[in-house]
């Protein structure tokens, strides 16, 4: 099983994803996907299996993946500061994998009806949907 973690920026999020889906599903193969190295580095310490940068991987390495994590801003053009190009966007958007979106202010978009939890929980609630999904299949 394939999941995709893609963050950017310090890669603080990305690496609390990372340790929370290795923890509930162990035998899934990680891979780290960072706008940039730092974020990359970040998620590659906290356990990944693998780890790349830019937009290339992302747009090849989302195409196949059974699950795709990462704040909310991974599907709008030009969020988190800019390191999220239009065909990174798209490629996350278009993917055939279920997305498990971080609510994040910084990405610039607003979610309605969502309530202000601590990240922690939100990077919970999310492997928690993850694992939850996977096991259907």
């Amino acid at each position: 099983m394939k999941i995709v973690v893609v963050d950017g920026q310090g890669g603080r999020l990305g690496r609390l994803l990372v340790e929370e889906v290795k923890a509930r599903l162990p035998q899934a193969q990680v891979y780290a996907l960072g706008t940039n190295t730092v974020a990359t580095a970040a998620m590659l310490k906290a356990g990944a299996d693998f780890g790349a940068t830019g937009e290339n991987p992302v747009v090849r390495n989302v195409a196949d993946a059974d699950g795709v994590l990462g704040p909310v801003g991974i599907v709008v053009a030009n969020a988190i500061l800019g390191e999220v190009t239009p065909a990174m966007a798209e490629a996350v958007g278009s993917c055939r994998a279920k997305k498990f979106l971080i609510p994040m202010n910084s990405c610039g978009v607003a979610v309605a009806g969502v309530g202000e939890l601590p990240m922690s929980a939100y990077v919970s609630l999310a492997a928690e949907a993850l694992a939850a999904e996977l096991k259907k299949d």
